[in-house]
Order: C-alpha cells, then sequence, then structure tokens
C-alpha cells in the first residue's frame, strides 16, 4: 500500500434502540424478541426498532406493529429518547479514547466513520484488531452489540458495513477497490448499496440496469442524460471510488444556515387545527431564534394532504420585510403564506415549517418603519421566556392557544423527535 491509502472505518450499533431496551432489562437482543414502539398509539404506529432476534423471525426493522406475525410473542417497549441519546453520547467517549473527534464524524445516533489511518500504527493493531477492540469494549461497558465496515474510503467502510459485516467473521467487513470489484459487482439488489434508493434503482431498470457492474459499463452519456450531476458519484461508486474524506466533512460549511420543525398529525386535521399547530410551531422557532442569537429573512412552509385528498402537497415562501425574529412580525407572514397557499377543504397531515438564511442578530438594523421600543421589549420577554423554558421544562410557560383542540406544542414539548424523551 503506497503512503496515500487511508483506512476508514463505520461502526454501526446493532438494532440500537431495542439493544438499549434489552441492556437496561439485562436481556440478549440475539435472543428476546423486543420491538420499539409506543403502545399508546394504534398498531398502525412504527415500530422504531427492533431486536435481532426478531429480525431472525423475518419480522422487518422499521415495520408497522400490525405488520408483527400474530404467532410471535414479543416485549413492546415504549421509546425512551434521552436514554438512547445517553447511551449513545457513553459510546462517543469510548471512541474518544482511542480516536481524536477530528477524526471522526457522527452519521446519526447509532452510526460513525472514523479516520484510522494514523492510529494503526500507534496502537500497533490491523485495522481488523483496532476495531475488534473498540467494538469489545462497548459490548463489555453498555452490553451493546456493534458491527464495522473497513474500507480504503468512506463508501466503501459504509458498504462494508452495510453488506459484508454481517457474513463476516465478528461482524467485520473489509473491503478495497479490488474486492469491491471481486466480490459485490454483481451484487443484487441495487438498493442494498448506500445512496442507491428505490427511485434510483427503479430508473436504472428501465434500462436493464440491475448490477453495479452494468452501472460501470453502462454508457456515461446516457447516465448523465437520467441522473444530471447526479451521475457522477454513482458512476464513482460504481468503481468503487469516493473523493470526499474526513478533511473534507470537517472543512465544510453551508452557504447558508437555516432552523425548522415538523410533524406528522395523530390524525387528519382540518384547516383551522392545521393553523393552530402552525402557529404553535412558529412561536416555537422564533423562541428558538431569540435563545440562539439568530435572525431569519424568510420563512418556508409545506402542508401535506391526508392520503384520502390525492392532491400534491402546498409548499411556499414569504420574505420578511427585514431580517428579524419577532414572533409578532414573523407569525404575520407565516399566518399569510398558510392562508394563501393551503386549501381550506382539504384534510392535512404533515406539516413543515422552516426559517431561511439565519444569521447572528448582531447583523440587524433597525427598519425604519419598525418601533425600535417594541422590538427590544417584544425581544426581552422572548428571551424571559426562553430561560424559564430552559431552566424549569418547556412546558413551564405556555400560551393559551396551547390549550385549545387540536394543539400539539405541550403534547410534542415531552417528546425528542416526535417521540417521549
Amino acid at each position: 500500500m503506497g503512503n496515500d491509502i487511508r483506512i476508514y472505518m463505520c461502526i454501526d450499533l446493532k438494532s440500537f434502540y431495542a439493544s438499549v431496551e434489552c441492556a437496561e432489562r439485562g436481556l440478549d437482543p440475539f435472543t428476546t424478541n423486543l420491538v420499539v414502539a409506543d403502545p399508546e398509539r394504534t398498531d398502525k404506529t412504527i415500530c422504531l426498532a427492533v431486536s435481532p432476534a426478531m429480525k431472525a423471525l423475518g419480522v422487518p426493522g422499521r415495520c408497522r406493529v400490525f405488520e408483527i406475525p400474530k404467532g410471535i410473542n414479543y416485549i413492546k417497549a415504549r421509546p425512551r429518547m434521552k436514554l438512547y441519546i445517553d447511551y449513545s453520547a457513553d459510546i462517543y467517549e469510548i471512541y474518544l479514547r482511542y480516536i481524536d473527534k477530528n477524526d471522526i464524524h457522527v452519521y446519526s445516533i447509532d452510526e460513525v466513520f472514523m479516520d484510522v489511518t494514523d492510529y494503526l500504527g500507534l496502537y500497533r493493531m490491523s485495522p481488523r484488531q483496532l476495531a475488534q477492540t473498540i467494538m469489545d469494549e462497548i459490548l463489555k461497558e453498555k452490553n451493546i452489540a456493534s458491527a464495522c465496515g473497513i474500507g480504503t474510503n468512506l463508501y466503501l467502510a459504509k458498504v462494508a458495513l452495510d453488506i459484508t459485516a454481517k457474513h463476516s467473521q465478528g461482524r467485520i467487513g473489509i473491503l478495497n477497490e479490488n474486492d469491491y470489484r471481486d466480490t459485490l459487482w454483481d451484487h443484487r439488489p441495487l438498493t442494498d448499496f448506500w445512496r442507491i434508493g428505490r427511485g434510483i434503482s427503479e430508473r436504472l431498470a428501465k434500462y436493464g440496469i440491475y448490477t453495479m457492474r452494468q452501472i460501470a459499463q453502462a454508457d456515461p452519456e446516457m447516465l448523465y442524460k437520467v441522473f444530471g450531476v447526479d451521475a457522477e458519484l454513482i458512476i464513482d461508486h460504481a468503481w468503487g471510488r469516493e473523493s470526499v474524506t474526513m478533511a473534507d466533512i470537517k472543512a465544510y460549511e453551508p452557504k447558508a444556515h437555516s432552523l425548522s420543525s415538523g410533524q406528522v398529525l395523530a390524525e387528519d386535521y382540518p384547516y383551522d387545527k392545521a393553523r393552530l399547530v402552525i402557529r404553535e410551531m412558529t412561536d416555537a422557532l422564533c423562541l428558538d431564534l431569540v435563545s440562539k442569537g439568530l435572525l431569519t429573512d424568510s420563512v418556508h412552509l409545506y402542508v401535506g394532504y391526508s392520503k384520502k385528498e390525492m392532491l400534491p402537497p402546498a409548499s411556499g415562501t414569504a420574505g420578511l420585510p427585514f431580517a428579524a425574529n419577532s414572533a409578532k412580525l414573523i407569525c404575520e407572514h407565516t399566518d399569510r403564506l398558510f392562508e394563501r397557499i393551503v386549501s381550506r377543504h382539504a384534510m392535512i397531515k404533515r406539516v413543515s415549517l422552516t426559517f431561511n438564511n439565519t444569521v447572528s442578530d448582531e447583523c440587524f438594523q433597525c427598519n425604519m418603519f419598525a418601533d425600535s421600543n417594541e422590538v427590544r421589549e417584544e425581544k426581552n420577554m422572548m428571551i424571559a421566556v426562553a430561560d424559564i423554558k430552559e431552566k424549569y421544562g418547556k412546558n413551564s410557560i405556555f400560551k393559551a392557544m396551547d390549550l385549545e383542540e387540536g394543539a400539539t406544542a405541550i403534547e410534542r414539548n415531552g417528546q425528542i423527535g416526535g417521540h417521549k424523551a
């Protein structure tokens, strides 16, 4: 190997939420049938995770409760999102014992990428030995099993994890570009590969392409015609190549920043109830702006209708007269946007609100049409409210609208990621 070859690891915590629930109960997730799903919701609710024992019985990881075969007896564990975050943080501390934070990229709550190139000589270990050492420590201290992919680039590490690790000794898969072409070029389905979703797979199938080998051998002009600039990434991945490095990830700075909030409503909502939810979301995001010392110059609203309506989603953007974090000002524009784009007679199931182009409130310049004293008084009030919520909990203070029928803020304030904390 040349000196320019880098070694990456991708470690995944197996059936993480379910494994945490088993660990808390002193149970083995590989022999215990357990699903993480809120028992207070209907059997249409999605299971956040199922234990490896359930997967071995053919139960998919993200099924709905009613899809679990009737003959399987299992434990239903209520989601505890704060507990999972605490476990994830503890496991991240284990990674830090071996790898500097600048060489770790947290991909999700249960998965990380690590550039371990400069640590192999330090510890006098092979990539497999280092991976096994870290995985053993996670199992010993947190009773959570894991799997690892090792590759000569980030893509190969992820593919080694997703495809080869499950069939490899110690749940550790290893790939370089040659191994990838020798062993996975004819692998099916394509959706097993990182960043090949159903949509891309279906479009490729229209051209008789079902494997990575066929992508690599396809006419590049055709691929660019079908996928545009994304074809470059698809072609590179077909050959097992990836140009992005850990250093690139760490150096990345988005051109614009935003804050957003979204939710899937518990039931189909009529127009007025959905508008109430949007007002609550606007108010909460404005408090978030103030507490972070930020301003926004526009808002984007997305509304997804009930499947029964057979209507495309509504979406639109409204610009503010000047960058602001005033709840009064922003609520007015969000309300008008809602009235402009949303059907008054259709039932609504999904809502999402985004504050675009957020910048530091040090950039604030008082607009000639704004009452500076009024703006200052409102901001001071919002800071006080944000401080109270931070100290005593999000439901320690709320508005009258949060008690109206259909309001969701109080319930959501007790959740993390849409699930009970």
